[in-house]
Parts: structure tokens; C-alpha cells; sequence
């Protein structure tokens, strides 16, 4: 009888693996919870941050899903070990760079909000780019496949 060869996966890996979703699922109800506004909730906010997500081009939401159900399904590639992962964390990564873009050039909510509206960005594209930097090394490790 053929023994098989189980492949020895560091417990690191898998840590990092299931952090980087549920960091990404708090994205994805980040996002619905943004495009799920009822208007009584917009209603609620100061005007300054109402006229903001009045604004919202529909290119910087479709960036925003992007971004976020790009990152998850990069996340669950990670649990599930396929090098597509790195692939799908790229292009989150790319998506959250034009998602920021429209939120700190563009709509200036740095004006609205202050020195806050930068923090959550740089957060996410730190991340961002981590998980595009981990995967990588993931697969340069021969821990995905």
C-alpha cells in the first residue's frame, strides 16, 4: 500500500490566511453597508458627508466592489491554496488605489472629515499590499498551487 505525502503547511500560513479574511469580509460589509444607505440613514449624517455620498461617481463604487469582493475571493484563494489568489489581491489593490483616489483627490474628504478620512485608506492599502506581497511569497514558498 502507497503512503501518501501530506504536504506540511506552517500554522503561520494558515493565520495569515484567515486573518486576511476576515479582513477582507469586514470590506465587503463596509461596502454593503455604504450601498445599502436607506435615505433616513444618509439623512443622518452631517450635510457636509450627505453631499459626499451624493456624489459618489458610479466608477469609485464599482472600484469599491472591486476592491472588496476581489480581496475576499483573493482571501478564500489563500485558504484554499491557489496561486490565483495573488492575482485576484492585485487587482483589490489596484481597484482600492482608484477607489482612494476619487475619495482623497478628488471629493477632497479630507476637507469634510480632517486628518481622519486618511487613516481607514491607508490602512486598507497597506494591507493591500501586503496580502499581494504575502501571496507572493506564499507561492515562491510552494504553499500555493
Amino acid at each position: 500500500m502507497a503512503t501518501v505525502h501530506e504536504e506540511r503547511v506552517p500554522a503561520w500560513f494558515w493565520v495569515v490566511a484567515v486573518l486576511a479574511v476576515l479582513w477582507e469580509a469586514m470590506g465587503c460589509y463596509a461596502y454593503m453597508s455604504q450601498v445599502t444607505m436607506s435615505a433616513s440613514q444618509i439623512a443622518a449624517l452631517p450635510q457636509a458627508q450627505q453631499d459626499l455620498m451624493a456624489h459618489v461617481p458610479i466608477w469609485a463604487t464599482a472600484a469599491f466592489a472591486i476592491a472588496t469582493w476581489g480581496g475576499l475571493l483573493g482571501a478564500i484563494g489563500l485558504l484554499l491554496r491557489r496561486s490565483w489568489a495573488r492575482t485576484l489581491f492585485m487587482a483589490s489593490l489596484a481597484a482600492v488605489l482608484v477607489q482612494w483616489t476619487w475619495w482623497l483627490l478628488i471629493a477632497r474628504a479630507a476637507d469634510v472629515m480632517g486628518l481622519s478620512a486618511y487613516v481607514m485608506p491607508v490602512c486598507v492599502i497597506v494591507i493591500g499590499a501586503l496580502l499581494v506581497w504575502f501571496s507572493g511569497f506564499a507561492a515562491r514558498r510552494g504553499l500555493l498551487r
